[in-house]
């Protein structure tokens, strides 16, 4: 693995990281204290995305994508990851799971995705099923030639903003050794969709302005047109899919803490106390050692997975990892920096209290650490038998 980066992949990250310092920086405040992103700032914030050519950078060229490799679209993660989740959601990374598009699904989902004419959302997770997802109540049962759609999904990211979701629903069951599971169906719904009902979620410490939101089906009815991939088969796809997701989360957590570091490092030069910088006492210094270096692994991790998947060879553990690790890290890189800077740490002048209130949901979506764990220590038990 070369760990350095070419010139095209120094240029992509000098970008997006301007971007974000002009883009994004100068309204993360008022969208914090609100709690809404202006309809008119979102559309700007996608216009000037799409503009530099970035919009869709995570789908392949015969798109209409940029066809970013794994490792450079990481590193365009970990730039976002500097910037409010509530503004860089409108930077456009739509799902990948909409490569499973087939037919009229291309022109009507996917390709309208890639050009920034469409949002979609991935929906889940319910009340009663979080990372169990073979154990969603949320069900389509066949009707003709149609599904006729039932149940709730809940903390459903950016759907007040989507224009369709993806919504994965029970279609059957089987019987496997380990008992009952049930068949999971994935399908395109547009908004507006009779028996289709958008609601507004719950209010989060973390992320304020990028909101959830609560989706009911009450008789939701969907032509078989609708189905993403092939009927019963929802859990491969997002297998197939999904785990990009986590490697997201994994590399905007390095962003985000790297973002901290670099104010907890020149104020620890230049605050003073007892007549000298703070950072010349070890109870700072050493913080700041500490915190480069899990900084510095978690970026490692991070690109190592995603060059591994670039080299195609398994990732799984890998990326659970990395996902692992850098969501853990954050935590810890932004409660050691409040400590540097002391009681105005926690003070709405500076970020460093949102950052610590953010960091909170990355150990939980996408997976949680106990998820991650598990997917790690079962990869390594595997070849055991165990």
């Amino acid at each position: 693995m070369n760990f350095g980066l070419n010139e095209e992949q120094e240029m992509i990250v000098k970008t997006v990281r301007d971007f974000v310092e002009t883009e994004i920086y100068p309204h993360e405040n008022g969208v914090d204290r609100t709690g809404i992103v202006p309809p008119e700032l979102a559309e700007e914030i996608r216009r000037k995305c799409i503009d530099l050519g970035f919009y869709a950078c995570n789908f392949p060229e015969d798109v209409g994508g940029a066809g970013l490799d794994h490792t450079t679209f990481t590193l365009v993660e970990r730039e976002l990851g500097r910037g409010s989740m509530a503004l860089t959601v409108f930077f456009g990374r739509p799902s990948g799971i909409l490569m499973a598009c087939e037919g009229e699904q291309r022109e009507r989902y996917l390709l309208p995705a890639v050009r920034g004419e469409k949002i979609d959302a991935l929906a889940i997770t319910e009340p009663d099923a979080g990372s169990d997802m073979r154990g969603m109540k949320c069900a389509a049962r066949q009707d003709g030639s149609d599904f006729v759609l039932n149940g709730t999904k809940h903390f459903i990211s950016h759907a007040d903003v989507a224009d369709f979701l993806i919504v994965f629903a029970a279609t059957d069951e089987e019987e496997t050794p380990k008992g009952t599971k049930k068949k999971i169906t994935a399908f395109l719904v547009d908004r507006g969709t009779p028996g289709f009902e958008i609601r507004k979620g719950y209010e989060s410490v973390s992320h304020r302005g990028y909101h959830n939101a609560i989706l009911n089906f009450t008789d939701c009815r969907l032509p078989k047109s609708q189905v993403l991939g092939e009927v019963h088969r929802g859990f491969d796809i997002a297998n197939e899919w999904l785990y990009g997701t986590r490697l997201t989360v994994a590399a905007t957590c390095v962003g985000r803490a790297r973002r901290v570091f670099d104010m907890a490092l020149p104020y620890a030069a230049e605050r003073k106390q007892f007549g000298r910088p703070i950072g010349a006492n070890q109870g700072v210094s050493f913080k700041l050692a500490d915190m480069i270096t899990e900084i510095d692994a978690a970026d490692l991790l991070t690109l190592s997975a995603a060059w591994r998947l670039d080299a195609g060879l398994s990732a799984n553990r890998e990326v659970a990892s990395a996902k692992l690790y850098a969501s853990e890290m954050l935590a810890r890189v932004t409660d050691q920096a409040i400590q540097i800077f002391g009681g105005m740490g926690l003070m709405d002048d500076l970020p460093l209290a949102r950052f610590w209130r953010d960091a909170r949901v990355e150990r939980i979506w996408d997976g949680t650490s106990e998820i991650q764990r598990h997917i790690i220590s079962r990869d390594l038990l595997r070849p055991f038998g165990a």
